[in-house]
């Protein structure tokens, strides 16, 4: 595992260890997050621990044709329950998804140091969010780093349900017709397999992600 310094540098994502964790240390700076990105890594940790950077094998990833969309999902999007929105209110995306109960977790990995960070990102246009809504109140949406060819979904959240989902489908179709090539979901699970994600290999990942 390597410990990274005030120098702007993540080792080759090959080093990380069978869990994926490849580096500790370093900062949250605009400059380290992009870099991180582009070279397949991303931040994950909890209050009160060091910055762990991550590199998992295999990733878990959706090609945009293999979404799956339920019957019962496609009733809720044709009767038009939502209103979906693009980078309108990212501060209140990304805060509602360190707020959110998830189960099976007792904390939240998104420090308020992260908000800030990502903030940040957005203002540079590098971190989006799609933001659902119903009656005019934010009840949904998710948020993630666009690298213009890829996607990497950071994560979502859902006050009413199915308010998440219709946030994945409209990020999805919105990416399809713009030719992204894969929606990156970091890590398996179930929930996400049901839309139609996979894991594949950390090489084919970088390859997609270095345009090889």
């Amino acid at each position: 595992m390597y410990y990274l310094s005030k120098e702007l540098f993540f080792p080759n994502v090959s080093y990380a260890d069978r869990d994926g964790v490849l580096a500790i240390g370093g900062d949250l700076s605009s400059e380290r997050l992009q870099l991180a990105y582009t070279s397949g890594i991303f931040p994950w940790f909890e209050v009160g621990e060091p910055i762990m950077w991550w590199s998992p094998n295999p990733r878990m990833v959706l090609f945009l044709d293999e979404l799956i969309v339920s019957k019962s999902m496609r009733n809720i999007l044709n009767r038009d329950v939502f209103t979906v929105t693009f980078n309108q209110n990212f501060r209140d995306v990304i805060s509602n998804c360190q707020n959110i109960k998830r189960n099976g977790q007792n904390g939240t990995w998104i420090t308020n140091d992260m908000i800030e960070a990502y903030c940040k990102l957005h203002e540079l246009g590098i971190a989006k969010s799609v933001e659902v809504w119903q009656n005019d109140k934010l009840v949904g949406g998710l948020y993630g780093i666009d690298l213009g060819h890829v996607f990497c979904g950071e994560s979502m959240f859902s006050l009413v349900s199915n308010a998440s989902k219709v946030a994945f489908v409209a990020l999805v179709n919105k990416l399809k017709i713009e030719n992204y090539k894969l929606l990156d979901c970091q890590v398996y699970n179930p929930h996400l397999e049901s839309l139609g994600c996979r894991e594949i290999k950390r090489n084919e990942f970088m390859r997609i992600l270095k345009k090889e």
